[in-house]
């Protein structure tokens, strides 16, 4: 079965053409040992965009999604006519992100579907459940010496693997999950304010660094000192899996008021 996927939920612009397999068992739907190859994946970033206000400007996103949709799916159906393939699944992020980016996404889904691919099924996504799946992804670019021997060349079993906990963290979510199969989770923790992305971001912003945050607070960390400052961990005595992070960013800011002589790559670190 061949997917085309397409993701606006916040600053990039992502289409993908996937190929997927693994026993489709006689009367249901769905794969039980799911494998899938990336055929083709074209993303357009919009960082230096947003860059200059230390976020995702919701509209300014909206307009670059509806700019780049068309020049990145030309690269896609390119491959799609070169080997006169058609898509199975047309696969569109619904949610949760940003409302103008997201519906960006669902008109240029519907459009495609009806000028191109009326026969597919178009179908939406939540992209955390995206993230959940990733495991399922090939790892072609990983050195195979570099991993230990019972993970290279390894073929996921779905079976094997479960129960499972998961960690979900992104931009704007930070959430654990009991995975008891593929379709069957529950959730055992969430952030209760920010998550660790926005908390980056928001630190980055208060020490003059780039956005995104935590790729730059990651390179300045290399060159300072973890435990110079003792910056607080919230909530590791509460008896439940839930986040706090807001705590730890309003810490650094009056830190930093108070001792605006600290070195920034001790309070990376």
């Amino acid at each position: 079965m061949r997917i085309l996927a397409i993701e606006t939920s916040c600053d990039e612009t992502a289409i993908a053409l996937i190929e997927a397999s693994g026993c489709l068992p006689a009367g249901r739907q769905g794969l039980t040992t799911p494998r899938f190859k990336v055929i083709k994946n074209e993303i357009s970033s919009q960082i230096e965009i947003h860059r200059p206000y230390g976020g995702v400007v919701p509209f300014l996103a909206k307009r670059e999604h509806l700019k780049n949709l068309p020049l990145v799916f030309k690269k896609i159906i390119s491959r799609l006519n070169a080997y006169s393939l058609k898509p199975d699944l047309i696969a569109v992020t619904i949610g949760p992100g940003l409302e103008p980016c997201l519906w960006s996404g669902i008109e240029f889904a519907k459009e495609i579907h009806q000028k191109y691919f009326p026969k597919s099924k178009l179908i939406g996504a939540n992209h955390l459940e995206g993230h959940l799946y990733s495991f399922l992804l090939s790892q072609k670019t990983v050195n195979p010496k570099s991993l230990p021997r019972r993970q290279a060349g390894q073929i996921l079993n779905p079976k094997k693997l479960f129960p499972a906990v998961a960690l979900i963290v992104s931009g704007g979510h930070t959430i654990l999950l009991l995975v008891k199969s593929l379709t069957n989770w529950k959730k055992l923790g969430e952030t209760l304010d920010d998550a660790v992305g926005e908390a980056f971001d928001k630190v980055a912003k208060m020490l003059n660094l780039p956005y995104p945050g935590g790729p730059e607070i990651e390179k300045l960390a290399q060159h300072g000192n973890a435990d110079a400052i003792n910056f607080p961990r919230p909530m590791i005595y509460q008896k439940n899996y839930n986040f706090s992070f807001s705590g730890l960013k309003t810490s650094v800011l009056y830190y930093l008021r108070d001792n605006p002589k600290t070195k920034k790559a001790d309070i990376a670190a």
